[in-house]
């Protein structure tokens, strides 16, 4: 049976995160030391110890997740095997491209606290806000979006999660209105998300010449399997497609749904696996695709029952 490997993105972190695969599994904190000496910073004691406030600052959050997904692929890479596809929701690509052998976990890792930091930055110069809009339609989130963006202020579909559940994004005014247009068209809740800027927007237009810049400072191969864009959610081959897509994924949507429709229309009868922390991912493709029984691999006692 060939596998889907999935990679999750900001929001799934939390203090002691992957500690447990440290303790047991030597493969887990050689890797988890290595990118404490790629970014210079103790990461691992940010993830293990905290703060919490610490630990969910863009520039450390992203990294901790991307260390934690790197840790299992460390221990469990090779069960995985065969591979067919892989796809990661936001920074999750850049972990997918892990997974794929295209980027070292310490490289990835040095990239997304790069991208962390632009984005903040981005954030500080236009200040966006973020909701989460759950029981409507996507067509109609885009029409309370559409609506809602008036005077120079935007609001936009951002992350694709569900057939019923869109993140919007833009500027405050903006997604405030589109929260109210979404209630009005039926939506069960509207939730303020508390981020530190308006991602995969035009709001962060700001970071895209630094990403772009930042990128080809590290090696990146050709991937060993295909990567699905979040911005396209069609199958990378190759490096240079792959910088130019995690450029464009700064301020284009995240577009889950195709991304998981896309994956189980080219694998039929994949295993899907779940590599980090939580399993945000695995409740999202069983709305997505119907009938699916993703596997999560996050904590050392997931590991160890999937290696047994």
């Amino acid at each position: 049976m060939v596998t889907v490997v999935l990679c999750p993105g900001q929001g799934a972190q939390k203090v002691g995160m992957g500690r447990d695969l440290a303790e047991r599994f030597l493969a887990a904190r050689e890797t988890f030391e290595a990118i404490d000496d790629a970014l210079g910073v103790r990461l691992s004691r940010i993830m293990w110890e905290g703060p919490e406030s610490d630990l969910t600052l863009t520039h450390n959050a992203q990294p901790a997740i991307l260390a934690h997904s790197a840790a299992v692929l460390a221990v469990a890479g090779e069960r995985l095997r065969p591979v067919a596809l892989g796809a990661g929701h936001s920074l999750g690509e850049y972990s997918a491209y892990v997974a794929a052998g295209a980027l070292t976990a310490p490289d990835a890792a040095r990239l997304v606290r790069r991208r962390g930091e632009l984005m903040l930055e981005a954030g500080e110069a236009r200040p966006g806000a973020m909701a989460a809009v759950l029981g409507l339609a996507t067509a109609d989130v885009e029409a309370a979006c559409t609506e809602a963006s008036a005077g120079g202020a935007v609001a936009v579909p951002a992350n694709l999660n569900a057939p019923d559940q869109t993140v919007i994004s833009g500027d405050p005014a903006a997604v405030e209105r589109a929260g109210e247009g979404c209630k009005a068209r039926g939506a069960k809740r509207v939730i303020a998300l508390k981020v530190s800027g308006a991602f995969h927007s035009p709001l962060m237009a700001p970071a895209v010449d630094g990403l772009r810049e930042a990128l080809p400072e590290v090696p990146f191969a050709e991937p060993a399997f295909p990567v699905l864009a979040n911005a396209s959610a069609e199958p990378v081959t190759t490096a240079n497609d792959a910088r130019r897509l995690l450029v464009d994924q700064l301020t284009a949507p995240v577009r889950w749904v195709a991304c998981m429709r896309a994956a189980a229309a080219l694998q039929p009868g994949a295993r899907f696996v779940e590599v980090g922390p939580g399993a945000v991912l695995s409740g999202l493709l069983k709305r997505i695709v119907p009938g699916t029984e993703p596997v999560t691999l996050g904590t050392a006692d997931e590991v160890e029952r999937f290696l047994a």
